[in-house]
């Protein structure tokens, strides 16, 4: 199993930015995983935010589109979700995800809170 560990989070007025990092433990399965970043709102389900192949091919909610954007780096093992024109409604908890083999490894999650 891959260990992954988000950080970035945090409070946040409306209109504002975060960038959130997601560092995975094992580089060789990180450069053939499929990455995503998820979120869950108290009381709602989780859902995806965005996802990157790994040939580099994104796909984002429609909620996001134009505010989010996820990337990697290979090299260091992280996947980064630059979030910006943040709204009351992006509060919620943020996990990665990384699947390898049909297999999906999550993050603990970090927190973003954004006030109006």
């Amino acid at each position: 199993q891959v260990q992954l560990v988000e950080s970035g989070g945090g409070s946040v007025q409306a209109g504002g930015s975060l960038r959130l990092s997601c560092a995975a433990s094992s580089r060789s399965r990180f450069s053939i995983a499929g990455l995503g970043w998820y979120r869950q709102a108290p009381g709602k389900q989780r859902d995806m935010v965005a996802t990157i192949t790994s040939g580099g091919s994104t796909n984002y909610a429609d909620s996001v589109k134009g505010r989010f954007t996820i990337s990697r780096d290979n090299a260091k093992n992280t996947v980064y979700l630059q979030m910006d024109s943040l709204k009351p409604d992006d509060s919620a908890v943020y996990y990665c995800a990384l699947t390898t083999y049909g297999m999906t490894s999550w993050g603990k999650g970090t927190l973003v809170t954004v006030s109006s």
